[in-house]
């Protein structure tokens, strides 16, 4: 605790004057006029000091928005520790929220797609090749979106390619591959997935011509003769893109649904209104 100079001169002069007094080496007018000098000298340096003091005085005043606040994205130390050793940190929303609207975005581009309409338009073999081809072009779509969610965005993004992998598997075994070649075929979609994405990426990133050559060598595996199809491909592309850039970032949070817009629509370039989905208190 910080004194204040004229009490304490005050109360040494009077300390100092009741000592000497009670000892007989002065009169009590004597110790009183010595008492009153004090209090003057303690008045002249507190004076002097103020005069010398500073004070910060700013004419802006703050409001609420405009006061500095931290990011959504800011974390601390040990968020960024236990996430750098392979854990996940605390999330706006509960982790098991996130993980049942990622696996129903993943279902939304695996099961609210029209494969017909790709088999003929796109002359595409019915395969499980072509089928996986057309679903990671749906689930990269997710992926660019759910992207910019922060934290909690990358966090279902991982779930949904996680939930896209064991989809691969379970339908590798229905159809009857065996265990050696499964794996071969897993390992083979792999790197045909990560190749797609960081085509499609760069594809979004630039002009038409880099995407359609992205869709030309990933979707069509360059085998696309009519240039009609890479121009409705790459069409059809841009209008997904512009309608789930326009969802509501808590809502694919919280319930993951998407439904895409039809191949083939009189006018392409218009957004058709957003039906806000409907969940419970628990995102389900």
């Amino acid at each position: 605790m910080y004194r204040r100079p004229l009490q304490s001169a005050v109360r040494l002069g009077i300390n100092v004057t009741t000592s000497r007094a009670a000892l007989g080496k002065i009169s009590e007018r004597e110790a009183l006029a010595r008492a009153l000098l004090a209090c003057q000298q303690a008045r002249a340096s507190s004076s002097t000091t103020t005069q010398c003091r500073s004070l910060h005085n700013s004419p802006q005043l703050f409001n609420v928005k405009e006061t500095p606040q931290h990011s959504e994205d800011e974390v601390g130390s040990f968020t960024k520790l236990i996430e750098a050793m392979g854990f996940t940190g605390p999330l706006k929303y509960n982790k098991w929220k996130i993980k049942i609207a990622a696996l129903r975005m993943y279902t939304c581009c695996v099961e609210r797609i029209n494969y017909d309409d790709f088999f003929e338009r796109c002359t595409l073999p019915d395969t499980l090749n072509s089928w996986f081809l057309i679903a990671q072009l749906h689930v990269w779509m997710c992926l660019v979106r759910m992207r910019q969610e922060g934290r909690e965005g990358k966090y279902m993004c991982r779930y949904i390619v996680h939930s896209m992998w064991e989809d691969v598997e379970q339908r590798c075994k229905i159809m009857g591959i065996d265990a050696s070649h499964r794996k071969e075929s897993l390992k083979s979609m792999t790197e045909t997935f990560y190749a797609a994405i960081f085509g499609y990426d760069e594809g979004i990133l630039s002009d038409d011509r880099v995407l359609a050559a992205a869709l030309w060598r990933n979707l069509f595996n360059r085998e696309c003769e009519d240039p009609r199809q890479l121009e409705l491909m790459l069409e059809y592309v841009r209008k997904q893109m512009q309608y789930i850039d326009s969802l509501d970032a808590e809502d694919l949070l919280l319930t993951g649904e998407v439904k895409w817009r039809p191949m083939l629509e009189e006018n392409a370039q218009s957004i058709l209104k957003v039906a806000t989905p409907t969940y419970n208190d628990a995102g389900l």
